[in-house]
């Protein structure tokens, strides 16, 4: 399942990609950052959130012998 964060991103990548990098409407500019900053604030947002798994992967348990009350 993926998150709405992750599909309003991808949204606004794909957007940003097809639309200009800069306009000016009436002396007001806008600009949009670069493609590439918004790739790699992409990757570093799944990261951060891969990295917020489940711990390490290891468990510890106490193994208690069956029968030895």
């Amino acid at each position: 399942m993926v998150s709405p964060m992750a599909e309003s991103l991808e949204d606004t990548i794909r957007e940003s990609a097809a639309g200009p990098a800069s306009a000016e409407v009436d002396g007001v500019k806008t600009q949009q950052h670069p493609l590439p900053d918004q790739i790699e604030a992409d990757r570093y947002l799944e990261s951060k959130k891969a990295s917020r798994g489940k711990g390490l992967g290891v468990a510890f348990k106490k193994l208690v012998p069956p029968g030895t009350e």
